[in-house]
Formats: C-alpha cells, sequence, structure tokens
C-alpha cells in the first residue's frame, strides 16, 4: 500500500510539473509574438523639410532692450526767478532793449591790479570799475598780449558807467555833432557799460601819460583774432553797422563768455543774430551744439520765460556743469559744459 501511494503522488508531482512548463511556454509564445507584430508594422521616421537645426537652437525669442546712450543728458527741473531774464553774461543790450540793473558785483580796477600784481595794463583811476566775472579774463587777455608783444601802454578807459554818467556822455556827443540821436554814444539805459560787462582800451605815452587812440591795428590787432579765447568779442564790427547801429568801435569789447565767444567770432554773429540763433534751439527742439579749438564741447538751448509768474520752470542737466543767463528779452540760455 505505502508503495502504491508514494508512486501517486509522484505521478501527480510530474503532470503539475508538466502543466507549469506548458502555461509558461504558452506565454513565452505570445509575448514573441506580440513583439514580432510591433516590429512589423513600425517604419523609420523620416525628417521633416521643416526642420532646420538653428532655428531650435533658441526656440523662444529672447526680449531685446535698447543700447544706452553714455553720452545722453538727463535734465531735471529748475526754478528761476522769471526777472533774471534780465541778469547773465548774455543780456542784449541796445537801442531796443533797456538794461535793468543796480546790483552789479563790481571791482576797481586798479586795485585788483594792485592786490594781483600785475602792470601790464593800467586805467584812468581808481574809480573806473568793471563786473568782477569780468577782470579777471580781462586781465589775463592782456597779460597775454603783452608776454607777446612786450608792450605795456593798454589803458582801460571806458568801463562801467552809470545811467547818470552815459546821460552826460551822450548829450555831450548830441551838443558836439548837433544831431539828434547818436551813432557813436548809446542812449542813456541802453548802454552795455551800463551792465559792467563791456569795456574800452585806449594806449597812454609811457613817458608822460598822455592818451593815445586805440585802432585796433599793427600789433593790436592780436586783440581783435585772439580776444574770444579770453570770453570776449569785438562788440561793433565795422561790417556790422547795419545790426549794431554803432559805428566801428574796435577799442569797445564785451564779455559774453567762452563758449558764445567761441561760436559767435567763427560764425561771424553780433549779439542781436546770436540771441535770435538761440531761439531756434529750444529746449523741446534740437539743441545748439559744437565744439571749441581746445576739444570742449557745449550743448545750448533756450527756454521762454514765464511772465505772467514769478519763477520759470527751466530744465537743467543732472550731473554737469551748466549756465544759466537771461537774454533780457524773452527768456533764457542754458549752456552745458559737455
Amino acid at each position: 500500500m505505502a508503495r502504491k501511494r508514494v508512486s501517486k503522488e509522484k505521478s501527480i508531482r510530474r503532470t503539475k510539473l508538466f502543466t507549469e512548463l506548458i502555461i509558461c511556454a504558452a506565454i513565452i509564445g505570445a509575448g514573441a509574438y506580440t513583439v514580432k507584430i510591433a516590429a512589423d508594422r513600425s517604419s523609420t521616421v523620416q525628417k521633416s523639410h521643416f526642420y532646420e537645426k538653428e532655428e531650435i537652437k533658441n526656440p523662444i525669442e529672447q526680449p531685446t532692450t535698447e543700447p544706452v546712450d553714455p553720452n545722453k543728458i538727463i535734465f531735471e527741473t529748475s526754478m528761476v526767478n522769471t526777472k533774471d531774464k534780465f541778469r547773465g553774461d548774455l543780456i542784449l543790450v541796445n537801442e531796443d532793449h533797456q538794461y535793468f540793473g543796480g546790483d552789479e558785483k563790481l571791482v576797481s580796477i586798479l586795485e585788483k591790479n594792485d592786490e594781483t600784481g600785475r602792470s601790464s595794463f593800467t586805467s584812468v583811476n581808481y574809480d573806473y570799475t568793471i563786473l568782477e566775472v569780468v577782470y579777471e579774463p580781462m586781465a589775463d587777455m592782456i597779460d597775454a598780449f603783452y608776454e607777446k608783444y612786450g608792450i605795456n601802454d593798454i589803458m582801460i578807459f571806458g568801463s562801467f558807467r552809470s545811467t547818470e554818467f552815459q546821460k552826460q556822455l551822450y548829450e555831450a556827443d548830441l551838443a558836439q555833432t548837433g544831431s539828434e540821436d547818436s551813432t557813436r554814444v548809446a542812449k542813456p539805459g541802453y548802454s552795455e557799460h551800463e551792465s559792467g560787462y563791456a569795456f574800452d582800451f585806449s594806449r597812454y605815452d609811457p613817458s608822460n601819460g598822455a592818451p593815445i587812440d586805440y585802432d585796433g591795428t599793427g600789433d593790436y590787432a592780436w586783440f581783435t583774432d585772439n580776444c574770444y579765447k579770453y570770453g570776449f568779442i569785438i562788440r561793433y564790427p565795422e561790417h556790422k553797422v547795419d545790426i549794431t547801429k554803432i559805428q566801428y568801435e574796435p577799442w569797445h569789447f564785451r564779455y559774453v563768455g567762452l563758449a558764445h565767444a567761441y561760436y559767435m567770432t567763427k560764425n561771424d554773429l553780433r549779439m542781436e543774430e546770436y540771441i535770435d540763433l538761440l531761439k531756434k534751439h529750444p529746449y523741446d527742439g534740437e539743441h545748439l551744439e559744437f565744439s571749441d579749438d581746445s576739444g570742449n564741447s557745449y550743448e545750448i538751448y533756450f527756454v521762454a520765460s514765464d511772465d505772467g509768474a514769478e519763477t520759470t520752470s527751466v530744465p537743467v542737466p543732472t550731473g554737469l556743469d551748466y549756465d544759466i543767463s537771461g537774454n533780457n528779452v524773452d527768456g533764457f540760455i542754458v549752456t552745458v559744459h559737455k
């Protein structure tokens, strides 16, 4: 009995093992068949003609920004007293535009010569004064002339004048000529000398101090040719009488500042012409830009005065030196030193 039972158990195990082997073989066969069908249905995908390798290197368009101009000026607002349009290096004073003064910062020419030890020029007496801002460039110019030619006979014969003194000169000229008006002496209240920005040259005989007429010829032509380098112009040239309404005065110098003296001289402009030109370069338009012989660059523009208010809003540059001058007519001139 025992032997038969053992044989029966072996038979059952064999049958079970055989059955499991058949099932595994069926599963493997089914998997292989599935793989084969998938392989048969697959094919190589060709590259699309729309594909361009360079185009997908940066498929997302990057935002762009405008390049920053390092020379671009940034402006801010400065509130300026509207009445200051009657003040500054560029005020136009002529027969049509009166000078409104009274607070000039004047210095005695001879006292300044004593303080600075200058002996290259003199003045009539200690009462002759000039604006403080004008003295140094005037003295430097005359010093340069002396160093070049060794001539020290320049005398300041006309400088700042009060309205009362200007009236005396004007009436004396009318009495001498018998005319109703003068082309040699400006009307009282309308003379550049009343501003302190102008002075007249004369000469003197060092042996006796007698005055000698200055005509700007010979060695003295150096002043006409070089005064702009010190901020001055010949205010009344011979070929501009129809504009200035004043006869030729080679001895009359007017301070306007380096930038403006350079531009006016190089372009043969008088104050009347230059003030009109600058009005064509307003702040919100094209500015006047140029460089001088030394490579200094300037940008200049005009701002109309707000005559209905006590102050005028004047745009000025940030981080740069600038000057504001009234034009004695209708607004302000801003000079940017770039």
